[in-house]
């Protein structure tokens, strides 16, 4: 099975098609999307092609194959408009014997670790920064930012396939990687 994790739509279409299109293209299963979809936040710039509308109606096409979780700028009145539930904080995918632990950030992250287990994987979105390490016996992930990636890294996303997590910008160029052992 392969997965396909992003982050941090912010509502905008340009960057939510091009990820769609690199779905189909990675051939993943699920795309696992780990909230701030629509809304961009007060905190960011408008992003390129912001529609939040538009971006609802093409996630929707996909809403069979979406995993979400809720952002800190996410709402009810966002689940409205999506055919897909992203009102969770966390949830939880069991891939290769392994516990995915998968949340937005913003309640759950590097400082708030959730009780797992050591070898499980925790996968978090909201500082618009690519992480692939390990602490303490634990996976810490982090795909990016789609639409608006900070500290000079590329809008990214990320998959992961036979144990190998890998980070990509959005030619598809892997530029962090690491093995889940």
């Amino acid at each position: 099975m392969k997965l396909m994790f992003l982050s941090d739509i912010h509502g905008s279409v340009f960057y939510a098609k091009q990820a769609l299109e690199i779905f189909e293209k990675e051939e993943a299963d699920y795309l696992i999307v780990l909230g701030d979809i629509l809304y961009h936040g007060p905190r960011n710039p408008l992003p390129k092609d912001y529609d939040p509308k538009e971006v609802s109606q093409l996630l929707n096409e996909y809403s069979e194959k979406i995993i979400a979780v809720r952002g800190n700028c996410d709402s009810e009145v966002d689940q409205m408009m999506l055919d897909f539930p992203i009102m969770s904080d966390y949830s939880t995918v069991f891939y290769n014997e392994k516990r995915i632990f998968v949340t937005h950030g913003h309640i759950y992250n590097k400082t708030n670790i959730p009780k797992i287990s050591k070898g499980d994987v925790f996968i978090s979105g909201h500082t618009h920064i690519p992480v692939a390490e390990e602490r303490d016996e634990i996976f810490m992930l982090n795909p990016g930012s789609i639409t608006l990636p900070k500290q000079n890294n590329p809008n990214s996303y990320a998959v992961l396939e036979r144990d190998s997590f890998e980070i990509k910008d959005l030619d598809m160029t892997t530029f962090k990687t690491i093995t889940l052992h």
